[in-house]
């Protein structure tokens, strides 16, 4: 089975091929890449892999001839590159605004100009490999999945591995990690947006017993947003909206830091790919340190100047939800995964054509949504508000449209200003060439 890794130079991309090399079912992996130079470097990385010697691995800049014969996709792409995540976050920022990669004016930027480059790349997948799955890893992802369902249809599926590392984190605190993949459980929302409300374990719904336990402040996510704030909610929201419960806290802090996330990205991963293309016998070493330091560092915002970032979940992140959907996809182990899918009357109140993140059963025959309880109150609210905005930005794009994008700007939750959406339309307008070529 062959499977083609588009954005093959990205930084986390030996994480991918360990994870395949380990996976089985991958006869073939091939790395498609715009910048010839890092994916060098990436190969040297690779080959100093100890489970990857094996794999064959191929490769090129030439997209038609990556995919030829696929079977799966995997794509996971940043346009604008690094210089593009630091002009989202800086443009809001400099107006008093969250600036974040996916969440608020800096992830519609980031859409903006991703979705036209995404929809060529799904109508290349369409021409050369159309019975080829095409699992989404770029961000905004939930964005991003829906603009390109009208190209794949249901061959498109976007992942990402928060909700589910809230899931196995919460499974080991009622003393069910090692059945956590077996269980049944309630997560609803977007991506980048939602929570946990159930988790039953043998028939009996653990998750109010650990909201009211101690074991509670073992769960990064209960305390990035604070504990009390947890219970009342009765849920386990996604960490990502600490960027909505605790906005005014998220800006001061990212606003006093010497650097935002983006820059220091930016700075740390243009080292490491200059010193690794120097020293390609230690590639394997220098990348390992900076992933070290890049984990450590994720969502400092959010924690105290003392505190370290909880440990991962164990289950290899995001590379390993995208196998084990492969996988099962493929005929293999059936699993299941909170990913990103066409709502279809999953999700009462929302289009039946917009993507959400649910839980899902996958096999050979698809990809099955679960049933999910009703979104009620401020969720409902929050999540209707956010899905309106992510259309209209892919609209926007799709129609070069800058009013749309205005529209967008103007009545995200994280805004709520016309005359600020003008500011940012303005201010993106004017930092980023790929928003201003999609939009004039």
């Amino acid at each position: 089975m062959k499977l083609t890794l588009i954005g093959g130079a990205g930084f986390r991309v030996p994480q991918v091929i360990e994870a395949v090399a380990r996976s089985g079912p991958v006869d073939e992996l091939a790395l498609v890449d715009t910048d010839p130079g890092r994916l060098r470097t990436i190969l040297d990385v690779a080959a100093q892999l100890p489970a990857a010697r094996g794999l064959k691995l191929t490769a090129g800049t030439d997209l038609s001839e990556g995919l030829t014969g696929t079977d799966f996709v995997f794509c996971a792409i940043r346009v604008g590159g690094a210089a593009g995540r630091v002009a989202d976050e800086r443009v809001a920022l400099d107006l008093g605004v969250l600036g974040q990669e996916t969440t608020g004016p800096g992830g519609l930027a980031y859409a903006l100009r991703t979705v036209p480059v995404m929809q060529q790349i799904a109508r290349t997948v369409r021409a050369v490999a159309p019975q080829a799955w095409f699992v989404n890893f770029t961000n905004p992802a939930g964005i991003i999945t829906e603009s390109l369902r009208p190209i794949l249809g249901d061959r498109v599926v976007g992942i990402c591995d928060t909700p589910i590392g809230l899931m196995r984190r919460a499974a080991a605190a009622v003393g069910a990690g090692d059945r956590a993949d077996s269980l049944r459980y309630d997560y609803v929302g977007l991506n980048h947006l939602g929570w946990l409300r159930t988790l039953e374990v043998d028939g009996v719904d653990r998750l109010p017993g650990l909201l009211a336990s101690p074991e509670l402040e073992g769960i990064e996510e209960a305390r990035l947003v604070g504990l009390d704030w947890v219970r009342q909610l009765r849920a386990l929201p996604n960490e990502y909206l600490f960027y909505y419960y605790c906005n005014r806290e998220a800006v001061a802090r990212i606003m006093a830091a010497p650097s935002t996330r983006g820059e220091f990205l930016a700075l740390q991963q243009e080292q490491f790919y200059a010193d690794a293309s120097g020293r390609p016998d230690q590639a394997l070493t220098l990348w390992q340190a900076t992933k070290d330091q890049r984990e450590s560092t994720y969502m400092a915002e959010a924690r105290d100047e003392d505190e370290e970032r909880g440990a991962d979940d164990g289950e290899g992140g995001y590379q390993a939800v995208a196998l084990d959907l492969m996988t099962a996809l493929s005929g293999g182990k059936p699993t299941s995964a909170i990913v990103n899918v066409a709502n279809l009357g999953t999700v009462p109140g929302l289009p039946e054509d917009a993507v959400v993140e649910v839980p899902c059963d996958v096999d050979a025959d698809g990809i099955h949504r679960r049933p999910v309880m009703p979104l009620t109150g401020h969720m409902l609210g929050l999540v209707q508000s956010v899905k309106a905005v992510e259309q209209l930005t892919i609209r926007a794009a799709t129609e070069h449209s800058a009013n749309l994008a205005w529209e967008a700007f103007a009545t995200h939750p994280l805004v709520g200003s016309v005359n600020l959406g003008r500011q940012l339309l303005d201010g993106y307008r004017r930092r980023i060439p790929g928003v201003a070529a999609v939009l004039d």
